[in-house]
C-alpha cells in the first residue's frame, strides 16, 4: 500500500477530493495547515509569531490506496490541483508497511 501526501491550495481541495471520489478513492483525509506556498491571494495569507514570516493558508490531503492504484492518484491530484502558478503544491509519496481496522471486527 501507499500513502499520498499533498500540499495543495485550499480553492483547488474540493475539485481534488471530488475527482479522487470519483475514481473510487475512499481513505481521504483533508487537513488545514500552514506552509510556504506562494499565495494565489492576500485571503491566503497570515502571519506565524512562531516563525517571524508570512505562512500560506494550505491543505494537506492524504490518501491511502493500493500500490497498483499510486500514480493514477498522484496523476490525478497534480492535474486537478493545478492552479495557474508555476509551482501550485507538493505530492509526497510513501509505503505503508501494515494497516489495521479500528473497530470489533478484525
Amino acid at each position: 500500500m501507499k500513502e499520498i501526501k499533498a500540499f495543495v491550495h485550499r480553492t483547488r481541495v474540493a475539485d481534488i477530493v471530488k475527482a479522487l471520489r470519483e475514481e473510487g478513492y475512499r481513505n481521504i483525509s483533508v487537513v488545514d495547515v500552514r506552509g510556504l506556498l506562494s499565495s494565489l491571494d492576500s485571503g491566503e495569507d497570515n502571519y506565524s509569531v512562531e516563525l517571524g514570516d508570512k505562512v500560506t493558508s494550505e491543505i494537506k490531503l492524504e490518501v491511502v490506496c493500493e500500490d497498483s492504484e499510486a500514480m493514477a492518484a498522484v496523476d490525478l491530484i497534480c492535474t486537478q490541483g493545478a492552479a495557474g502558478l508555476a509551482l501550485s503544491g507538493w505530492v509526497y509519496m510513501v509505503e505503508v508497511e501494515r494497516s489495521w481496522p479500528i473497530g470489533r471486527n478484525f
